[in-house]
C-alpha cells in the first residue's frame, strides 16, 4: 500500500527549505547593509573631526598677536560663540512652546480637515529656503522692530540686555533669533505632531473613560509619551539654529561682543565663516576653520546631552 505525501495547502504558514533560504539570506544582506551604513556614517564623522583639528592646530601654535583681534584665538572666537548660543537660545525660547502648541492643535484639538490642511502648510515652511527667510528678516522683520527697540531701550534700559542705544537698522541678535526661531517652528511642529499622533489610544481612552478633561488626559497620557520625541524634536531645531549661515549673515552685521540684544554687531560662528571663507588664505583660514572645529564640538556636546536626557526618560512606552 503507497503513500502519497500531499503538498502544504497555501495559507498554511508552511515554507520550503528554498523559501526559508532566500529569507536568510536577505537578513544577512540587510543586516551587513545596515552594518555598512552605520560603519560609515562613523567613518565620516571621524574624518571630519580629524581634518577639522589637522587645519586648525596652526591657530592654537601661532602668535596672538597675528590671530585676528591681536590678542589670541580665545578673544577673537568668544564673542562669535557668544552671539551662536544667544541667537539659538531666543529662537528655542520662542519656537519650541508654540512648535508644541501647534502640535497639539493639528493632533488633538483641530477637525480633521483642518488639522490636515495645517500639518501641510507647517511642513512647506520647514521646505523654505533659509536665504528667503534672511531676505525676509533683513528687508522687513528688521525696519518693523526699529521703534520696539527704541521703546526697549527707552523703558527697560537699565536691564543689560536692553541697553541702549537702539539700533537704527533693527538688524541686531535679537532680530536674528527672531528669524531662526520662524525658521526652525517648522521642525518642531512637525515632528512633535508625528509623535502626539503615535501616543497609545488606549491609554488617552482610557483617561476620558475615568471623567479626564482633554487636557488633563493629554497632560496624563500624551505628554509623558512624547517627552522624548519633544526633546529630540528640540534638538534638531536648535542643531538647525547653531548651524544656520545665510539668514543670520543676512540679518547681523560682523561687530564686537556687546551685552545687548537690541544694539547692532555681533555675529554667529556659522555667519563668520561663510561671509569670509572665501576670501580667506594662510592663517586667516586656519582661523576660520578652528572656529569650525569650536561649532563641531560645541553640536556634540548639545546632542551627547539631548542624547542622556532622552535616555533618563525612555522607560515610558505604550507598552509600559
Amino acid at each position: 500500500m503507497s503513500t502519497t505525501k500531499l503538498a502544504p495547502k497555501p495559507g498554511t504558514g508552511q515554507s520550503s527549505p528554498g523559501q526559508a533560504k532566500t529569507g536568510r539570506t536577505g537578513d544577512k544582506v540587510f543586516s551587513g547593509a545596515a552594518l555598512g551604513a552605520g560603519a560609515l556614517i562613523v567613518a565620516v564623522l571621524f574624518a571630519v573631526a580629524l581634518f577639522l583639528v589637522v587645519q586648525a592646530l596652526p591657530t592654537f601654535s601661532a602668535n596672538p598677536a597675528d590671530i585676528t583681534g591681536g590678542r589670541g584665538f580665545f578673544d577673537y572666537i568668544f564673542p562669535i560663540v557668544v552671539g551662536t548660543l544667544i541667537a539659538a537660545t531666543i529662537a528655542l525660547l520662542i519656537a519650541t512652546p508654540i512648535g508644541v502648541a501647534v502640535a497639539l492643535f493639528t493632533s488633538h484639538y483641530a477637525p480633521r480637515r483642518l488639522a490636515r490642511g495645517l500639518g501641510y502648510v507647517v511642513d512647506l515652511l520647514a521646505a523654505i529656503p533659509s536665504v528667503v527667510y534672511g531676505a525676509w528678516g533683513a528687508s522687513y522683520l528688521a525696519s518693523q522692530l526699529k521703534v520696539p527697540y527704541a521703546w526697549l531701550a527707552e523703558n527697560f534700559g537699565w536691564i543689560p540686555i536692553f541697553a541702549g542705544p537702539a539700533s537704527g537698522t533693527g538688524k541686531t541678535i535679537l532680530t536674528a533669533g527672531i528669524v531662526l526661531a520662524v525658521m526652525v517652528l517648522p521642525i518642531i511642529a512637525s515632528l512633535t505632531r508625528e509623535i502626539f499622533l503615535q501616543a497609545p489610544m488606549l491609554h488617552q481612552e482610557a483617561a476620558l473613560a475615568l471623567g479626564a478633561t482633554r487636557w488633563e488626559m493629554i497632560r496624563m497620557a500624551v505628554l509623558p509619551f512624547a517627552r522624548g520625541g519633544i526633546i529630540s524634536a528640540v534638538m534638531l531645531g536648535l542643531g538647525r539654529a547653531l548651524g544656520e549661515t545665510m539668514a543670520v549673515a543676512l540679518v547681523l552685521s560682523s561687530g564686537p561682543l556687546i551685552a545687548s540684544l537690541i544694539r547692532s554687531g555681533n555675529q554667529t560662528i556659522a555667519a563668520e565663516i561663510a561671509l569670509d571663507f572665501p576670501e580667506a588664505f594662510g592663517l586667516r583660514m586656519h582661523e576660520l576653520i578652528a572656529a569650525g572645529l569650536v561649532l563641531f564640538l560645541i553640536t556634540l556636546v548639545v546632542n551627547m546631552v539631548a542624547r542622556w536626557i532622552i535616555n533618563r526618560h525612555k522607560e515610558f512606552s505604550g507598552a509600559n
